[in-house]
């Protein structure tokens, strides 16, 4: 469908953002793909909104940040900038140069042996009991204990981090303004506790990310307090909240794929190509928001400057254009090149890390606990946009620590 502003295109949109698509989104996902693969129809807030599906658009869009803007595009509370998702080249570089070498394969690497040995320690917490709530009890601690060893931070200080990312992300609230005053006291408390710490780092500084953030400098001068805040809001939001809903989705898919979960037992190579043939099928970040910045099109559908642009990552990773086969899960498929990072320049800073976080969290639950189901009580719900559950409760075989 090519034609502007339908009430086909908005209805689809609605199906987008509901419950229903996050718990099955490759239905909704196909009628995008080959029904409007780009759809322009009125949003609630007025203007108009432009949803993207295509792997070749997306990719595209994403390729683009001059046109396909993410300035200041993320507005979930914060009240400085989410640095450096919220600027675009050539600016953007400037503050990648500076984090991207603690993210690098290289700095990964040196982290496994820690990473392995915290996986482990989490494990052994319910291994001996037969059962867990995976989403509590693994996917949750996993990378929120890996994110406060990289950056630093004490770890006691976990609880109060998922509440702000919890009311940040997925906030509960009885109308729209209660919602955006619960996302707004986050805001101000994540960026009240970054204060103190960075004050900390810059006192007596160990080496670690917070430490690099809070002596860091751009352009031959040192970050600005805003910058700093910045760069803290928006690792704290990507290091808590990411790999939880991947483990979560990779999980739950294996468990009700029995053959699937057992060939990765039976031969933990595969795992790697698993880790990236899951992350493609079940891309947990459904969506990622652009501004248009000039009058474009996309395949005969006019967009206009200022227009919001959603673009649709995981019906773009189900595209058969680009994945043969896109509904299968392929552990061996070929020149996988999903977009569950993104790409282009915004391409996810913490992708290396979390495909070691994945990886290691993956192989060390399988090795261990290598026979689980989902608990007969086990009610499945994915949050929208973000697919993350509430609840994920499973049943094994009980074993013997062995970390």
């Amino acid at each position: 469908m090519k034609s502007d502003e339908s009430e086909g295109a908005a209805s689809v949109m609605t199906e987008v953002f509901s419950t229903e698509s996050a718990n099955d989104p490759h239905p909704i996902y196909q009628k995008l793909l080959e029904e409007c693969p780009v759809a322009r129809s009125q949003t609630m807030f007025g203007g108009y909104g432009v949803t993207v599906a295509r792997y070749k658009d997306v990719q595209h869009a994403l390729k683009h940040p001059e046109v396909f803007s993410s300035k200041d595009v993320v507005k979930i509370g914060n009240n400085v900038p989410l640095l450096p998702l919220s600027v675009d080249p050539p600016d953007h570089a400037k503050y990648r140069r500076l984090l991207d070498p603690q993210f690098s394969p290289r700095h990964m690497a040196e982290l496994e042996p820690e990473v392995r040995k915290l996986v482990n320690e989490i494990i052994d917490g319910f291994v001996t009991r037969g059962s867990c709530d995976f989403h509590e009890e693994f996917a949750t601690p996993v990378p929120s204990t890996i994110f406060l060893a990289l950056t630093g931070l004490p770890q006691e200080d976990l609880p109060q981090f998922l509440r702000w990312r919890d009311d940040t992300i997925r906030p509960q609230g009885n109308s729209a303004e209660e919602v955006e005053a619960k996302r707004h006291a986050a805001g101000q408390a994540i960026e009240a506790y970054f204060v103190d710490k960075l004050a900390e780092k810059e006192a007596d500084p160990d080496g670690r990310l917070l430490t690099t953030i809070a002596h860091g400098e751009v352009d031959g001068r040192p970050l600005t307090h805003e910058e700093k805040l910045g760069m803290t809001h928006l690792l704290l939001l990507g290091g808590l909240d990411t790999v939880t809903a991947t483990l979560d989705c990779m999980i739950v898919y294996l468990a009700e794929h029995p053959d699937r979960r057992r060939a990765l037992v039976d031969n933990p190579s595969l795992m790697p190509a698993a880790v990236e043939e899951l992350l493609r099928h079940q891309t947990p970040v459904m969506m990622v928001p652009r501004i248009v910045t000039q009058d474009t099109d996309i395949d005969g559908v006019s967009i206009q400057a200022g227009d919001s642009v959603t673009l649709l990552i995981g019906a773009a990773n189900t595209d058969t254009c680009e994945f043969a086969d896109a509904g299968d899960v392929q552990f061996d498929r070929e020149a996988n090149r999903h977009l569950a990072f993104g790409g282009g320049p915004h391409r996810c800073l913490g992708s290396h890390l979390a495909r070691l976080e994945l990886r290691a969290a993956m192989e060390e639950f399988h090795r261990r606990i290598p026979n689980y189901e989902l608990a007969p009580e086990t009610t499945i719900n994915f949050s929208p946009g973000i697919r993350q559950t509430e609840r994920l409760y499973l049943n094994f075989s009980a074993a013997t620590p062995i970390s």
